[in-house]
């Protein structure tokens, strides 16, 4: 798939399309989403004040993601080799703002120094640089440590794998308020900043996980524990565009 022949598919959207030229591009390939409940008191802490939090049925939720990142590139430019394929994992929670409701990273790990920096300047993303690796066909073996020493440490060692049929979240369910977002929102000083993204609805599929090490979010004070709420995706084709004011 072209990943810009995304545009093409938007019925599902909760919004319209940004009418402005998308900015960058994506492939997201062998994705694990992992969700925890967490209480809400403790979530409060880590978000900036300015961001309402989401929450489901009255709890606040944490999502762990692996994910390799394939043909990254910018508008009108091929994916640049060295820079357009490394492997990813972000800890996300959920906010919605003027009903528009998306994602909050509370950080993101990639293998790929430039892409650390690039991210950060462009988006203003928490991002940093791990030692990070993502092995496999399915299942899939994770090993990552976070060697940047602007954040706190971090470590993931878990292995995942798809263990049903493709699904497409039904609107209103767990599983689509967990998977179906379409921005993101940051902080420009204390200002805040939203970035459209768009891609077809979520191929998902049940995941079974053996989590041996997750200090993900203990940075934040919070522990991720007891059985999470799995799925895996094989694939995602994304279009994102540029931060712009709420």
């Amino acid at each position: 798939m072209i990943q810009s022949s995304v545009l093409e598919e938007a019925e599902h959207r909760p919004w319209p399309l940004p009418r402005r030229r998308w900015f960058m591009a994506q492939t997201w390939c062998d994705l694990l989403f992992a969700h925890w409940p967490v209480k809400l008191e403790l979530l409060r802490r880590a978000v900036p004040p300015q961001l309402p939090l989401d929450v489901y049925d009255g709890r606040a939720w944490i999502g762990v993601s692996p994910f390799r990142v394939a043909n990254l590139r910018l508008h009108g430019t091929p994916p640049v080799p060295g820079v357009s394929w490394f492997d990813e994992v972000n800890v996300r929670t959920y906010v919605t703002i003027d009903g528009k409701p998306g994602i909050y990273f509370l950080s993101l790990d990639a293998s790929s120094r430039l892409a650390v920096l690039s991210a950060r300047r462009a988006y203003r993303l928490p991002y940093f640089r791990s030692h990070l690796s993502i092995e496999g066909r399915g299942p899939y073996r994770v090993a990552g440590a976070r060697v940047s020493g602007d954040g706190p440490p971090a470590e993931l060692d878990l292995e995942y794998a798809p263990a049903g049929e493709r699904f497409t979240a039904a609107p209103g369910s767990l599983d689509h308020w967990l998977t179906e977002r379409y921005c993101l929102y940051t902080l420009a000083g204390s200002a805040v900043q939203r970035a459209e993204i768009h891609h077809p609805p979520w191929p998902l599929q049940p995941a079974t996980a053996d989590i041996a090490r997750n200090t993900m979010a203990e940075g934040y004070g919070i522990g991720l524990e007891g059985e999470a709420v799995l799925h895996y995706a094989a694939r995602q084709d994304v279009v994102l565009w540029t931060t712009a004011p709420v």
